[in-house]
């Protein structure tokens, strides 16, 4: 079959979760003999490769701003498949680009959209954008072959809200194993002795609310943070200024190095995932393929992932017990990271979302699609509700690590 996948920026993967789950879905595609093509976006004119681990790679520019730089790039790329051969089946990630869709379906293509979480709720968009990204859920909705979500709460958001059904296709967790440890020096670390946070500094990623709690906390070993935001030089600086009153944070920056972000993982001796409206998030799935304790902001996306061997936080005065409570003698933080990386084998395997990927793109294919089964129009509850009632969490657990 030949495969569009449009809508990020692209590969080799760098960046974030949509980038990696192309990279490994059409990695694997293209070794069962599929033609994948991925729509890049251009950001060294230098450095184009036309192929990626057998994928076919279209570099087109963008918008450099952050309302415009997804839809901008979207748009071309609607353009060029309007334009050049064929697709039997076209992904499209972020529910964001579905006014693109009847662009890419007047060239004969059917089209699934990968919806991303509830990007509504997050902080970095004000009022218009907020209203966007609800209006693009109802087109993705009515214009849309199909619907993919990669959590069981998004699932559930869009059947509550629209009556709809989407397939559920999560992502994959690497297995790491035997990871070296000679670039933790450069950053004075020692295996088992530092806890990790990794995420771009938005509101909705906590970022704040961890260092917080940190800070409030007598834990002795340090808190490593990995992450910055293009967007957010106001939040980022409450960040450090939080950060600076304390010498255990240690702030990194971006971490570009995928072998440095390995040992990380690796060796932490817990990893702090404050993520709370994206669905199944790659960041908490390879620290739990590392083997690495997971400490979850409370939602249901959360635990649906981390499950009953995470624990949970939701302000910064639960954080600082439960950090505490890790470095305890009697707490094995082996033990409890080598129980997530069952967890991750056994749930979150790529072999099979690529299964789930090819079956689907085989069907619309055939001329499977949703289009005309619902309006495509929110349900009266209203969205404030639906999306308070997916991804509220169960009880709080105890702050005292088990």
């Amino acid at each position: 079959m030949r495969i569009a996948m449009i809508g990020t920026r692209g590969v080799p993967a760098a960046y974030g979760g949509f980038e990696t789950a192309i990279e490994e879905i059409g990695r694997r595609l293209a070794d069962r003999g599929h033609e994948v093509t991925v729509y890049c976006r251009t950001s060294n004119p230098g450095d184009r490769p036309r192929t990626h681990l057998g994928m076919r790679l279209v570099h087109l520019p963008a918008l450099r701003t952050k309302a415009l730089e997804t839809l901008s790039h979207t748009a071309l790329s609607a353009l060029h498949v309007l334009l050049h051969r064929r697709h039997d089946a076209a992904f499209v990630f972020n529910a964001a680009n579905a006014p693109f869709v009847p662009l890419i379906r007047a060239r004969g293509i059917p089209v699934a959209v990968h919806v991303d979480g509830l990007e509504w709720k997050r902080g970095k968009w004000g009022r218009l954008g907020r209203r966007y990204y609800r209006i693009a859920e109802e087109q993705s909705v009515r214009k849309a072959d199909a619907l993919i979500s990669d959590a069981r709460g998004i699932a559930e958001y869009y059947t509550a809200e629209f009556g709809v059904h989407t397939e559920l296709l999560t992502y994959g967790s690497p297995r790491l194993v035997d990871v070296p440890q000679d670039k933790l020096a450069r950053h004075g670390l020692t295996p088992g002795q530092f806890h990790l946070v990794v995420a771009r500094f938005e509101p909705e990623n906590h970022v704040d609310v961890i260092v917080d709690g940190y800070v409030r906390s007598g834990a002795r070993y340090p808190l490593v943070v990995v992450g910055g935001a293009p967007y957010a030089a106001e939040y980022t600086d409450r960040i450090a200024r939080t950060a600076a009153s304390d010498p255990r944070v240690k702030m990194l920056g971006s971490v570009w190095d995928q072998d440095e972000l390995n040992q990380l993982y690796a060796h932490a001796r817990t990893y702090v995932h404050g993520h709370s409206v994206g669905g199944t998030n790659p960041s908490l799935l390879r620290a739990m393929g590392a083997g690495t304790a997971v400490i979850g902001y409370d939602v249901t996306f959360n635990r649906e992932v981390a499950g009953p061997t995470g624990q949970y936080f939701s302000r910064a005065e639960q954080l600082a017990p439960i950090l505490e409570g890790t470095e305890s003698p009697d707490w094995d933080h082996v033990a409890e990271g080598g129980e997530m990386q069952r967890r991750a084998a056994e749930l979150y395997d790529w072999d099979r979302v690529t299964s789930g990927y090819e079956g689907l793109a085989r069907r619309l294919a055939t001329g499977e699609t949703i289009r005309g089964t619902v309006r495509g129009r929110r349900r009266s509850r209203g969205w404030e509700t639906t999306s308070a009632s997916v991804r509220s969490s169960a009880p709080a657990m105890s702050a005292a690590p088990k």
